[in-house]
């Protein structure tokens, strides 16, 4: 129960066993049409180059970037956190010249900021992770989105921990790139990285100066395998996709969608307001400011005089895992995690019920 990976579906884990075939077997070729069309759906998008790439969800942010700025380009990343540092690390190394908009941790960026850093220099690109997993801050992101289109710029997001379980709205916000991971609230294993790259994102490829410096992340070769818009031009091979993950990704898209987006948000929600008052009848408090916390993943404080570490050591001796926080956070906050299968009340009173006991006993 960290911010991930979180346990899966048993359906999704019975999806993983299904048999091997080749990465240009026609049944593979169907599988993955369709989740493509299922990843659209969940993304909100009705963009073609919708795809999981075959690595974590750093491989899908590392795509965006590679893919979109080359030498010379001029980016504006915003930063509240040590996911925020890593998407402007990312775009450094693709090239670009970074100016990052900081805020503190625990809090997020105002808009009006991106606005006055576009009017006083254009960009190629602005980023932002819109939830970040190391505070547990979620950044508003649809304005964001009006501000660089009006001054020129494509507009990207890391969506890692909030796709499946918070809103994510690809073309309602005028997203032109987006990455997440499978292994969050969408709710299958780590190790691929689902991305989505608008109109706007594609000309940018098809206009670049210079060829991308990756080969394995290079979109257009990338679609000579997934297959282009239209689906006439036979496949190729590029790599071989890692066939069983695949499987597993495609049985948790059919379960978003059988359960539905919008009930899968309420879910998610649900299980962070059971969380909270829990943690309020236990005396912890959340690192994250009320009006900025996303519902999937907790900030917890932890209280003077107890050994982090040790918790954390006792509830894996009960089963449970969480994870420490890191970077300035580190011995100070407990992470916890409640995406996909384990946003429900079950899970959610068998964390507070061990919490209960092990606090008990650091504190006997």
């Amino acid at each position: 129960m960290g911010p991930g990976p979180s346990n899966v579906d048993p359906r999704v884990t019975a999806a993983l066993a299904a048999p091997i075939v080749g990465h240009l077997d026609p049944y593979f070729l169907k599988v993955m049409e369709e989740t493509m069309h299922n990843l659209r759906l969940v993304f909100r998008t009705k963009h073609h180059h919708t795809i999981p790439m075959s690595g974590s969800g750093s491989a899908g942010l590392e795509t965006i970037m590679l893919n979109l700025l080359e030498p010379g380009d001029e980016a504006v990343v915003g930063t509240f956190g040590y996911f925020g540092e890593r998407f402007a690390e990312i775009a450094r190394r693709a090239g670009a010249t970074v100016r990052v908009i900081e805020a503190p941790l625990g809090d997020v960026i105002a808009p009006e900021r991106f606005e006055q850093e576009l009017r006083r220099k254009p960009a190629k690109l602005v980023a932002v992770v819109h939830g970040e997993t190391s505070t547990g801050a979620l950044q508003p992101v649809q304005e964001l989105a009006d501000i660089a289109h009006r001054h020129g710029a494509l507009m990207a997001i890391d969506c890692v921990a909030t796709l499946g379980g918070f809103p994510v709205e690809i073309d309602e916000w005028g997203i032109d790139a987006a990455g997440s991971c499978s292994q969050k609230c969408i709710g299958s294993p780590p190790g691929l990285g689902p991305v989505t790259f608008g109109p706007r994102a594609m000309e940018a490829v098809r206009a670049r100066r210079t060829r991308p410096t990756t080969w394995y992340f290079d979109l257009s070769t990338l679609f000579q395998y997934w297959g282009e818009a239209g689906g006439a031009k036979e496949r190729v091979f590029h790599h071989t996709a890692p066939i069983s993950a695949i499987y597993g990704f495609h049985e948790a898209l059919r379960l978003v969608l059988e359960e539905g987006l919008e009930a899968r948000w309420t879910r998610h929600r649900a299980a962070h307001d059971r969380f909270s008052k829990g943690l309020e009848r236990l005396g912890l408090t959340l690192y994250t400011p009320a009006a900025h916390r996303m519902p999937q993943l907790s900030v917890i404080n932890i209280p003077p005089g107890v050994d982090g570490t040790r918790v954390r050591r006792r509830l894996l001796d009960l089963g449970i895992e969480i994870a420490g926080g890191f970077g300035p956070l580190k011995d100070k906050t407990w992470r916890v995690g409640l995406m996909g299968y384990n946003a429900r009340p079950e899970p959610v009173d068998r964390l507070l019920g061990a919490l209960e006991q092990v606090l008990r006993q650091e504190r006997d």
